[in-house]
Formats: C-alpha cells, sequence, structure tokens
C-alpha cells in the first residue's frame, strides 16, 4: 500500500479495557493470531474490540470484554476523556482489517473485578465467540508497554499513566 493511500485511511472505532483485580494487577491475554503480532513477547494486550455503528461506547466495552474472557463481574473506575490512536505499520494495513483501516482510535475504559476466577474463559468465550486469546494471567500494570506489540506502546503507556492511581 502507498504511504499516501495509507494516510488517508480513517481509524476504525475501538473500545479498550483495563480489567484490574483486588490486587491491583491487569487482566492481560496472549493474542491467538493476527498480522500484527509478530513475536512471542509482544503478542499480550488487554481486551478491545470494534464498536459497532451507533453502539453507546461504555456498552460495547462490557460486550467486547463478554466476548472476548466471560468477564462480566466488573465495576467501572474511570474512562479516559479522549480517544487514543495508534496507526499499524503501512506494510501490514492490507492484512488487517481488509485494508479499511490505518490503526485504531480506543476510548479506554477501567474496570474493577468483582468476580471469580472460575468466570474467566477465553478459550470458550459468552455468546460462542471464537477465542482472541490462548491463554491470560494477571500483570502489574507498570510491566504492561512492555509487553505490548511497539506500534501500540504509547498507548498503552498513556493508559498505565491514566489508571495507575488503581493498582
Amino acid at each position: 500500500m502507498r504511504k499516501e493511500d495509507f494516510e488517508k485511511l480513517p481509524y476504525r472505532p475501538c473500545v479498550g479495557m483495563m480489567v484490574l483485580n483486588r490486587s491491583g494487577q491487569v487482566f492481560i491475554g496472549r493474542r491467538l493470531d493476527g498480522p500484527e503480532h509478530v513475536d512471542a513477547i509482544h503478542a499480550w494486550q488487554m481486551p478491545q474490540g470494534g464498536v459497532d455503528e451507533g453502539e453507546d461506547l461504555y456498552e460495547a466495552a462490557l460486550r467486547e470484554l463478554q466476548e472476548e474472557t466471560s468477564i462480566r463481574s466488573v465495576t467501572k473506575l474511570a474512562e479516559i476523556p479522549d480517544w487514543l490512536a495508534y496507526d499499524i505499520p503501512a506494510n501490514i494495513a492490507g492484512q488487517a482489517w481488509k485494508g479499511r483501516y490505518r490503526g485504531q482510535k480506543q476510548k479506554w475504559f477501567a474496570f474493577r473485578f468483582t468476580g471469580n476466577e472460575k468466570e474467566i474463559n477465553i478459550l470458550n468465550p459468552a455468546g460462542g465467540h471464537k477465542p482472541e486469546f490462548v491463554e491470560w494471567r494477571w500483570e502489574p500494570m507498570r510491566n504492561l508497554p512492555s509487553l505490548i506489540i511497539p506500534f501500540k506502546r504509547p498507548v498503552y503507556e498513556t493508559v498505565v499513566k491514566e489508571f495507575s492511581r488503581f493498582a
């Protein structure tokens, strides 16, 4: 894809969810696949997903969280007021989202997980959705930027800064 064409593409509207346990650690999952996940170290991320046309952002966050993790037992802690955006590398733009987007603009929410860990099911997520993660764990918040694919790192650094008070 030519640079001029790439830069004309819109951002995909998306929500991101930081789910913290009672100890202040964050849920992360290791992605199953995808063109942007190029190595095992940087395949870890927080749940995130697209927003349907006209969908309320908070409702989209709850829906996506459930579809990816089966987590339902959460309390909203905060929301970052601004959209955070990232570009995917131009060389993989044609493979991700059928080449329709240059990256994602994300609205981020912080949630406290209030349930039992038995509720978490990434291999058979709620609603019969295709699994997006192959494993998960709780991770100290400060470690998140080093685990995410480098082109998403500035977004993760902002999210960690904004939600650090909950760790």
